[in-house]
């Protein structure tokens, strides 16, 4: 009889690459990164030491004003296995709740792009939590990453001693190119220190790599896009003032559950 785990791998790898059909790899029609005025953020921030409890975020970052117009961070309880390559299907069905509130609650407020605190293309089968996200959502993504995912031969060492060689200013980008020969995305200079970290930024969904980066440097100063830094640091402190370490939770008639399995997943 197959492992509970390993079924759950191989439904997620079909349904993965089915998703990955529709998945666009440049910029829409008629689209222009100098026109981008509203970019959401979404990110997870969990319980230390709590693989259940967290806080999910999204944020809508105007890019002209750099104030946050749109706010909604809710704790939640997950119900999906961490699997590495999985990701989305643990994390996905929250964020797909945030984006539907916001198209009800504020329909003039909607993205035109959203940053994920996660990959892209940048991912084993290249179809990461952003692409996800963006193939469901029909909404432009990229992949924003403070690690390196480690596919096709990449090194991470490597990668980063090319950077401090190599990128001489801020907002300056070096393409992340594979044995294969494929470009999985581009290390970002988003530092004017002399020992920096680059970001790792990778398309999502119906967005080019040279738009992506772009519009990534219109988004603040600091190292993470603040898109992406605004939803981890809201939601950070949303679950520090509404969750009691002891799992008592302070709002326990907000937590969102919802229902992701599938008949034959794992619980």
């Amino acid at each position: 009889m197959e492992e509970p785990q390993e079924e759950t791998k191989r439904k997620w790898t079909v349904e993965q690459e089915d998703l990955k059909k529709q998945l666009v790899c440049e910029d829409l029609e008629g689209f222009d990164v100098e026109k981008v005025k509203l970019v959401g953020g979404v990110d997870i921030s969990f319980v230390k030491g709590n693989a259940v409890n967290a806080c999910v975020g999204l944020i809508v970052w105007d890019v002209n004003s750099c104030e946050v117009v749109y706010e909604d961070c809710h704790l939640i309880e997950l119900n999906q296995p961490y699997i590495p390559g999985f990701l989305a299907f643990r994390e996905v069905p929250y964020l797909l709740q945030c984006v539907a509130t916001l198209r009800e609650k504020a329909p003039d407020l909607v993205p035109d792009v959203i940053m994920v605190d996660g990959n892209g293309v940048l991912h084993p089968r290249g179809f990461g939590l952003a692409s996800h996200l963006g193939v469901i959502t029909n909404i432009p993504t990229i992949g924003v990453g403070k690690k390196l995912f480690l596919v096709d031969g990449l090194d991470s060492k490597e990668i980063k001693k090319r950077c401090r060689e190599e990128l001489k200013d801020f907002g300056d980008a070096l393409d992340i190119v594979g044995d294969s020969g494929r470009v999985w995305g581009a290390a970002l200079r988003r530092s004017n220190n002399v020992d920096f970290n680059p970001v790792y930024v990778s398309i999502g969904h119906n967005i080019g790599l040279p738009s992506a980066v772009q519009l990534i440097n219109r988004c603040g100063k600091c190292r993470v896009p603040e898109p992406v830094r605004q939803a981890d640091q809201r939601s950070r402190t949303f679950l520090r003032d509404n969750f009691n370490d002891n799992n008592d939770n302070v709002n326990n008639d907000n937590i969102k559950r919802i229902d992701t399995k599938q008949p034959g997943d794992t619980p």
